[in-house]
């Protein structure tokens, strides 16, 4: 693997998906690449970002509704030898102690059986969410590192950020490099477009702060990019003047 290659491995570094010979070689190359150290370390703070969002505290009240059918069931003490024998002789009362444990678990049960789905459906919500941002890292990655990548550069951002833009013909992708994008005001987001021509075409949106956005869609011959304040969940159409407007090579 040589140096090129190696530039191209910060977005499985940074979700450790690198076999472990990979991952050692990667390490020593980030001693040395300022730019990749820079671009993981952005990647690594996005996918902390992705699962804080998926992040659930579980309803106050559930403790305290299992401690309290637990009390109210009684439990079957372990039995001496001599309560064995008289268990012995009146089989009726082992049965009894026998169906209050059976109670006890099975109100343990139906407490935590919703919480036991609860927490599978989120698990699964946040593998896919983690799977979906491996596939965009690593898309991101082969764009940046694409023979054919191209740079449009000095977008001024709200906020007094900067913008830089990466396209590739040949992936028909591109993306957004976003430094100090200061917060939405409160109930609007940033949402990213494709310019075709005289009409804007929806791409995803971006995050406040510094990292990399990988635009939704192909270019398919697109003009350029731009970036909108929309209302929370965006806009089928830009209902207020871009922020941000970026023409592609041509």
């Amino acid at each position: 693997m040589n140096t090129a290659e190696l530039h191209t491995l910060t977005g499985a570094f940074a979700v450790d998906a690198l076999p472990q010979d990979e991952q050692h070689r990667f390490e020593a190359h980030l001693t040395e690449c300022t730019a990749c150290a820079a671009e993981v370390a952005e990647l690594r703070a996005a996918a902390a970002r992705l699962g804080l969002a998926v992040a659930e505290t579980p309803p106050p009240a559930l403790r305290d509704r299992v401690l309290r059918r637990i009390g109210e069931v009684r439990q079957e003490s372990p039995p001496s030898g001599n309560s064995q024998r008289a268990d012995e002789r009146r089989p009726g009362r082992a049965a009894k102690w026998r169906t209050y444990a059976l109670a006890a678990c099975l109100a343990v049960a139906a407490a935590l059986g919703g919480t036991a789905v609860w927490q599978h459906q989120q698990a699964d919500e946040a593998r896919e969410q983690t799977q979906q941002a491996r596939r965009q890292t690593t898309q991101l990655a082969e764009l940046l590192a694409s023979p054919d990548a191209r740079t449009i550069s000095g977008g001024a951002l709200p906020g007094g950020g900067s913008a830089t833009a990466v396209v590739s013909q040949d992936r028909d992708r591109a993306a957004l490099l976003a430094s100090g994008m200061a917060e939405a005001p409160d109930g609007k987001v940033y949402q990213l477009w494709f310019a075709d021509g005289g009409t804007m075409r929806p791409a995803g949106f971006a995050e406040p702060g510094t990292g990399a956005a990988l635009l939704d869609g192909r270019v398919d011959g697109a003009s350029g990019m731009g970036i909108t304040v929309e209302p929370d969940g965006g806009s089928p159409q830009p209902t207020s003047d871009p922020v941000l407007l970026l023409e592609f090579p041509a």
